[in-house]
């Protein structure tokens, strides 16, 4: 009996996690390379990060951040459309279904299977992007603090040196 149980809930899972996997691939793509091309640069051990790649990712990480934005506020939308899609169909189950009111939102709730599934799929896929956005944002603090502390050690090498530069 609980085998059968995880079994469902796995085929359930199974289904919503591809759904909100092509979802947040669709929204995060672009996001998601650059964070992949930011880890190998910071995995490379031999070649720590140049002032260049740095500057890069300080300007770069905003503007992808801005455009997923965008898009999961859009993602947000549909999420509650697939609400109002879910609810309007249980309503009109309600109504037309004869019996106890048990009986009525059984029926409601059973027919209302797959529009509650997507609306999952759409709140799962929602919270997958809000976190990855996160973690763009904490890159982007990172990235600006080495950028920061570098610039700092230039500037004391600077002064220390009596404000001459070698050549």
């Amino acid at each position: 009996m609980v085998n059968s149980v995880i079994n469902e809930v796995n085929e359930k899972a199974k289904i919503i996690e591809e759904v909100v996997d092509k979802l947040v691939s669709n929204y995060c793509k672009p996001l998601d390379d650059f964070m992949v091309m930011i880890r190998e640069v910071l995995d490379d051990k031999a070649n720590p990060p140049t002032d260049e790649e740095l500057e890069s990712m300080a300007l770069k990480l905003p503007n992808l951040l801005y455009f997923t934005g965008e898009a999961v506020e859009s993602l947000g939308i549909k999420g509650d459309i697939a609400e109002q899609v879910k609810m309007d169909l249980y309503h009109s189950i309600h109504l037309s279904t004869s019996g106890t009111m048990a009986d009525k939102h059984a029926m409601a709730e059973q027919g209302t299977q797959s529009q509650q599934l997507v609306k999952i799929s759409y709140e799962r896929a929602y919270k997958k992007i809000k976190l990855r956005m996160e973690a763009g944002y904490e890159m982007l603090a990172s990235v600006k603090k080495v950028l920061s502390r570098r610039l700092l050690e230039l500037q004391l090498t600077f002064q220390s040196h009596g404000g001459k530069t070698y050549e």
